[in-house]
């Protein structure tokens, strides 16, 4: 039987989880796959911790250019992650011609472009689906499934620490601190949880997953990001009062010759596909011109989910190998020929519908100034609520607008959050739902 070879940089949770399941499903991959995956070398910095997996003397070591080199090793598994030493060596394992897998959402986001044409141009087959939702094969769809399709939006939580989080803070009535802190005491989220709760985490992917469905290049410094730092219950209260709850959203959509792509909490219906997505788990939700809507869901982080994704193209990859061939998808879907540079809209040029929220003070006619500033920028007031206890001495005016345009939005709230009758800075939460649509 014939045997592929394999090393592994970057011994960490992933990377103990892919260990754990190419050991102990030995057999069931052999029966798949119809040869041997040889785990021949496992490279980190750390090799004195117990990761509970008793390897073969020789397997684990310190030197990851000397796992590129190997000139036996036929797939290298990146399980590193950053934007640092694990690109000089997907960069250095592309010219050795070696296959590749990775998870590394980061590296791909921000030098994706340079790596998949180096990938294209030395002719070898770059695999990535765990960078994006763990478990939930959405790249393998993007790439395989929908290629027949426009896809014309796509709406995911990607992100299973901030998922977490603003469910206790609507579940449990918390605070972002102290779901923050029982995230990170429950191993959710990283000690420094920045990259999870400032939403850039979710923009990673979201760039690679825009890149896939539009045939255009990865472009992740222009699209809008912002966290989930600034909600508070009140306003979880406020949106379950109108209807909604608050996730945090990577939002696509293909408006032909420009794309939105934008991440931030977003209020969407009771009954959208995504609203009782809770806890960790992950979703997207897509629309295609012949399928009509998608729902993939699953755990979108984690060891095992993880590892699994990653296995499922170490396999992939091992098939091509077997049958002589490689390159059999484009590595972005799209021919690199076809791929367009297509413009993301700028934020202040979407149109939307705003949840805004004002602590005004309790006087006559402070309705109507406020009102009329909106009416003044072309935004148009849905619905009204102007309830709660004095907080030194105003109280929340909450307003839900008909569809506006970010720009006037933004306008309207800087000539309001001058007025006399206005304490603190507004909020705005952008509402995602079926009047949303042009």
């Amino acid at each position: 039987m014939r045997k592929i070879h394999l090393g592994l940089l970057g011994y960490g949770t992933v990377g103990t989880g892919v260990v754990k399941i190419l050991l102990e499903n030995k057999d069931l991959i052999v029966s798949r796959v119809g040869a041997e995956l040889v785990l021949k070398h496992v490279a980190d910095i750390d090799v004195r911790r117990d990761r509970g997996i008793q390897l073969s003397a020789g397997v684990l070591v310190t030197d990851a250019q000397k796992v590129v080199d190997d000139p036996d090793i036929d797939i290298v598994i990146e399980m590193i992650g950053g934007t640092g030493i694990a690109k000089e060596l997907v960069l250095r394992a592309i010219g050795k011609g070696k296959q590749l897998v990775t998870a590394n959402k980061a590296l791909l986001a921000i030098h994706g472009n340079s790596i998949f044409k180096a990938a294209a141009e030395k002719g070898v087959e770059l695999a990535y689906e765990a960078s994006v939702g763990g478990c939930i094969p959405i790249i393998k769809s993007l790439r395989e499934s929908l290629v027949a399709n426009h896809v014309t939006s796509m709406t995911g939580i990607l992100n299973g620490t901030c998922n977490y989080i603003l469910s206790q803070i609507s579940d449990e009535k918390s605070t972002f601190e102290t779901a923050l802190s029982e995230a990170q005491q429950n191993g959710i989220a990283e000690a420094d949880p920045t990259l999870d709760v400032e939403g850039i985490d979710t923009a990673h992917k979201l760039a690679i997953l825009t890149a896939l469905s539009n045939g255009m290049e990865i472009n992740f410094k222009d699209i809008y990001i912002e966290g989930i730092s600034k909600i508070t219950p009140l306003d979880i209260e406020f949106a379950a009062q109108f209807g909604y709850r608050i996730k945090l959203l990577a939002i696509g959509k293909n408006r032909n010759n420009s794309i939105e792509a934008r991440v931030h909490p977003t209020m969407i219906p009771f009954n959208h596909l995504l609203s009782n997505i809770n806890g960790t788990l992950n979703a997207i939700a897509l629309t295609g011109d012949a399928v009509g809507d998608i729902l993939l869901c699953g755990h979108g982080a984690g060891m095992m989910p993880t590892a699994s994704a990653v296995v499922g193209d170490i396999v992939d990859l091992a098939r091509n190998l077997l049958c002589g061939g490689g390159r059999r998808v484009p590595l972005l879907s799209y021919q690199m020929e076809n791929l367009r540079n297509l413009p993301i809209l700028p934020i202040d040029d979407i149109f939307t519908h705003y949840y805004l929220r004002f602590s005004a003070l309790d006087r006559p006619l402070v309705l109507s100034r406020i009102s009329g500033i909106l009416g003044n920028h072309h935004i148009s007031i849905k619905s009204v609520q102007q309830k709660g206890r004095k907080t030194n001495g105003t109280v929340p005016l909450v307003m839900l607008t008909h569809r506006a345009k970010e720009a006037d939005v933004k306008n309207a709230l800087a000539e309001i959050n001058c007025l006399d009758v206005v304490g603190d800075h507004p909020v705005l939460i952008r509402i995602e739902d079926e009047n949303n649509q042009d």
